[in-house]
């Protein structure tokens, strides 16, 4: 009866849709939020008498354990922990732009930018099975040429754990301000599905776009979610790696995803509750019917141009899974 009432009284958001770098730079936000930069406004109601949600005080963190290495003189792939649903890698060479592409087993290729110096964590997200690993140094002009290439096996010891972890586009600490604050809202929770809505509302009532920086945006930017919070504003990239840091961090798988609406580059967030399980769509519940929403466009617009814009959903297209 709580969980039904529950959903009755908050809006179950369980899919984060947000435009990503150059993408959500060609689409309008209009007037943001009023809420100034690292104003924090939560806006549930809660009685008195609810069960109080159990806050996750840790969290999985990745490690480069060491048992199963490969390497060479410039560059060293920890895959000690696949089973666990990411590897490791790291680049000590001196090349100006490196590339990591990852082969799922579906033949999904996932690219990224490598940074030297530490190890930098990327997700196993495809599931179990063979994949590709090719690291690439950039020759010149768009030229790379092949550095290191390995084939490795991945069994998960959990489905979930790829979505649980921080990863390079995902990535949190025990000593981001995130993390404390998501803690602070997990106290004033009665459940997990009060805790997304939380989080949720703090997202659009807090975070406006930033036009400025879409505009401008590298092809290698990664983000920073303090500095999302600090300043108040983000592209899309931010709002959704935000959200997902505050999922993951107690508990919650949380995919972020990478797709198209239509010919707009997308991404947007996938959220698992044991009450339903994996939800792909953006809910909003008004205690009579179920309706489509867009938070970032609802930071930013009015609600019936969200509804309009997204229709029933059906133009979303996944193509990738952080």
């Amino acid at each position: 009866m709580r969980q039904k009432a529950l959903r009755i009284r908050v809006f179950l958001i369980v899919s984060f849709i947000v435009f990503l770098l150059a993408g959500c730079s060609g689409q309008e936000a209009n007037a943001a939020s009023e809420a100034q930069p690292g104003e924090k406004r939560v806006t549930t109601e809660k009685g008195a008498a609810e069960e109080k949600r159990k806050t996750l005080h840790e969290f999985l963190l990745p490690e480069a354990s060491g048992s199963t290495v490969y390497e060479n003189d410039i560059i060293s792939i920890d895959a000690s922990n696949t089973s666990e649903g990411y590897i490791m890698v790291r680049y000590s060479g001196e090349a100006d732009k490196i590339r990591l592409q990852i082969t799922a087993p579906d033949g999904s290729v996932y690219n990224y930018t490598l940074f030297a110096g530490a190890y930098e964590t990327f997700p196993l997200s495809g599931g179990n099975g063979a994949y590709h690993l090719d690291i690439l140094e950039h020759a010149y002009d768009n030229m790379y040429a092949m550095a290191f290439s390995q084939d490795i096996e991945v069994a998960l010891n959990d489905e979930f754990k790829p979505f649980l972890y921080p990863n390079q586009y995902v990535w949190f600490t025990k000593d981001d301000e995130a993390v404390s604050y998501g803690e602070k809202l997990s106290d004033s929770s009665s459940g997990d599905l009060d805790y997304v809505t939380q989080v949720y509302h703090y997202v659009i009532d807090n975070i406006s776009y930033d036009k400025e920086l879409a505009a401008n945006v590298s092809a290698d930017y990664l983000p920073d979610i303090d500095v999302t919070m600090k300043t108040g504003k983000g592209i899309c990239f931010d709002y959704a790696s935000l959200m997902a840091a505050l999922l993951r961090s107690q508990g919650i798988p949380t995919k972020l995803v990478v797709g198209y609406s239509g010919d707009a580059y997308h991404a947007w967030i996938s959220v698992y509750l044991d009450e339903i399980g994996w939800v792909d769509k953006i809910i909003e519940f008004d205690g009579k019917s179920w309706s489509l929403i867009d938070p970032t466009l609802a930071a930013n617009n009015e609600g019936s141009a969200v509804k309009k814009y997204i229709g029933d959903g059906s133009n979303y297209t996944v193509k990738y899974s952080y």
